[in-house]
């Protein structure tokens, strides 16, 4: 890790044999460290092109660019882009059978209700679910243009769509349909909670 390594070997020298599944702090971390790592590539980037633009986003509507393009790469890091910190490190498998996609539904979810722990089946289902609905509420207010209910949803699935073929042929996750329902549905729900907040403040605004 390059930003929080220190944090690790703290937690680990602390708390690695107490805590159960501390692979999943482990995975969190390091997925946050990478995260930071490109997202300062991404700011570089993008103040090159803010630069070079002469129609600029408000302030407000510029920060929530930052917010979207930073929880984006947080997902991709924490979901994908786990054996790997740069991208010469990536190694693709091309030659894994496509029987190993899971394209029954329910089929993997169903197996998990019935697994000794039942950290896994609150991962998939509820954790599949909580990391889409920020999207589902970014998504919107980033790209105001297009805040339909059908758009935002198309997008999360194509996204969550992305991440299951990359963890196919990085081999760093299960592909499974049952996740990209699962985002999609966070998706959905993220876009209600924004709409609901828009109503809200518009009333507000009203009096």
């Amino acid at each position: 890790m390059l930003f929080l390594g220190p944090i690790y070997d703290i937690l680990a020298q602390h708390y690695a044999m107490q805590i159960n599944h501390f692979a999943l702090v482990k995975l969190a971390l390091t997925a946050f460290d990478k995260t930071i790592f490109y997202f300062l590539i991404f700011a570089i980037l993008r103040l090159i092109w803010l630069l070079c633009v002469r129609h600029r986003r408000s302030v407000s509507s510029e920060a929530l660019v930052w917010v979207l393009a930073f929880y984006a790469i947080l997902i991709l890091m924490f979901t994908t882009f786990r054996n790997s910190y740069f991208p010469w490190q990536i190694n693709l498998h091309f030659d894994r059978p496509l029987s190993e996609i899971n394209l029954v539904f329910m089929k993997e979810t169903w197996k998990l209700i019935y697994a000794p722990s039942r950290v896994d089946f609150i991962y998939n289902l509820f954790g599949n679910v909580l990391c889409f609905i920020p999207l589902g509420i970014l998504v919107p207010l980033v790209f105001s243009k297009k805040q339909t209910f059908w758009w935002t949803t198309l997008i999360g699935m194509i996204f969550s769509i992305i991440i299951e073929c990359l963890q196919f042929f990085l081999e760093t996750g299960v592909s499974d349909i049952d996740d990209v329902f699962f985002n999609t549905c966070g998706m959905m729900l993220g876009y209600l909670l924004y709409w609901l907040g828009k109503k809200i403040w518009q009333k507000f605004r009203s009096f």
